[in-house]
Parts: structure tokens; sequence; C-alpha cells
């Protein structure tokens, strides 16, 4: 092993998604990172999913199958249990792109004092086709009250020493836990990084929680921002700033189809 890179720890929370949890595993494993701690936590499964989690058992880290409180409950659990200098999360549907972890510990070591470090991702489908693209830009506290997800799990790293001062994801959450702890993290902490690679994909399936129940998302996110909602003139400032730095990295095309998904009412 070699112990100049830093330690990264991923958790894989699991309920029930025999279907995809095979590739989200080898996509961490199959990572050949030379410094890699791997933590799934299964709230017990009854599809599968723990044969699946046994049949790697001897190259993860640590792995449990029982009950819990949720999804953010899970992850709690494994970041507790994590040792690595930079952790994030992985769910059990989604997918790490080979290398992701490299750009990472690449950045981490060429910004010794970031705190954030984070990559652009993929939409995909069951089969791992590409919906589309997703490109970001160095978030702020800010620009996630101003534009909601500016960033995502699937490509998201932070370093473990930030839960001493900001404590573990809101378990009570269900929905928005994900948008709550980033606030809370940028509140925290200015140092982020944005690598300009895909170093991750989230998929799109019938039985994901945002197919299924977008009035309980939206209820959660309108209580996350509950007495901090910007003006619109802010929300336009971000945007603006968004856009800017897009395009200086380059994506010129991305940005003129987002223009025209906006201009269609289809968002980003």
């Amino acid at each position: 092993m070699n112990l100049s890179w830093p330690r990264i720890s991923i958790v894989t929370p699991s309920f029930n998604q025999a279907a995809f949890l095979e590739r989200t595993i080898l996509s961490v494993l199959e990572q050949d990172y030379p410094n890699l701690e791997y933590i799934v936590i299964d709230g017990g499964s009854s599809d599968g999913s723990v044969d699946i989690i046994r049949k790697y058992e001897n190259r993860l880290a640590y792995w449990v199958s029982e009950p819990d409180c949720g999804q953010a409950h899970a992850i709690n659990k494994g970041l507790k249990r994590a040792t690595g200098d930079w952790v994030g999360w992985q769910n059990s549907d989604d997918i790490f792109y080979p290398g992701a972890f490299m750009h990472v510990a690449r950045a981490a070591i060429r910004s010794p004092k970031a705190e954030l470090i984070i990559g652009d991702i993929n939409l995909i489908d069951e089969q791992d086709n590409v919906i589309r693209e997703m490109r970001y830009v160095r978030p702020v506290y800010e620009s996630l009250l101003a534009e909601g997800m500016v960033l995502t799990n699937q490509a998201a790293f932070w370093r473990r020493s930030l839960h001493a001062r900001i404590g573990w994801l809101n378990k009570s959450l269900h929905y928005g836990f994900d948008y709550e702890w980033f606030l809370r993290l940028l509140r925290e902490t200015d140092r982020a990084v944005h690598v300009p690679q895909c170093l991750g994909a989230l998929r799109y399936h019938k039985a994901t929680k945002s197919s299924r129940s977008q009035a309980l998302f939206d209820e959660e996110y309108r209580s996350i921002l509950a007495g901090r909602v910007l003006p619109e003139w802010k929300k336009n400032l971000y945007r603006s700033r968004r856009i800017l730095l897009t395009l200086a990295n380059g994506h010129f095309a991305y940005v003129l189809r987002g223009i025209k998904r906006r201009a269609l009412g289809l968002g980003r």
C-alpha cells in the first residue's frame, strides 16, 4: 500500500437494490485505489442484496445488514466507522467512474487546505446509458441557497475531520438530507475545490425516491430553506456565476443546452 495517497473511505447505504448493488460495489472496488476503505451498511434487505455483499466481503472494511431508521441513519453508521482522510457515500444504485478516486487524491494533494472536493456527474438509465451530463463549478453556501443541489454526493468527498465540527447527517430527513448536509458543510467552510472531471453517475429508474415522492422532496426542501430564501436578484447573480465559470471551463455546448432547457421549462 502506498501511504502517500490520502485514505479515502466510501460508505454505501443499501436497501433492496439487488438489481444495481453489484455495479455500485464494483465501481468502488475496481478503482484499484491504493488506500481505500469501503463500508456497506445494508438496512436488512430481503431481495438477495446480502448475498451480493457477501460475495465481496473479503474486500470490504466492514459491512452489516440490519434494520435502520433510513438512508441518512445508515450513512451515519458507516461514516462513524470510517477512518479515511476523505469520506463520501455512494448510493446502492449509483456508480463511480474509473479513475475517480485518483482525481480526488490528486486534487487533495494539489490543494492541501481543501475541505470539500466535488466533480461532475452523468445521469444514467437502468442499463448505464448516459441520459445527460451535469457540469458543476466550485460550490459556495449561497449558490446552494440560490439554485438547490449544485453538487451531488455521487461525486463529492469531504474531510472526515469536518464531522467533529458540524456533526452528522440529519437522520430525521428522508428526502432532502443530502441538501441539508451540503448546506451545513458549506456554511462551515469555503474551502471547496471543483475537479472538472466526470467522477460518478446518478441513476434514474422507476424505483428511485425522486421518481416516486416528488411532493415529499418539495416539502422537506421548503422546511430546510425556511427563513433563508434568497431574493430573486441574488439567485440570478449565482446563476450567472455558474454559467460564467462553466464557460470558463470550456463547456460552451453544455451552457447552450442549459439555456434551451430553461427556456422550455425543463430546468438546468
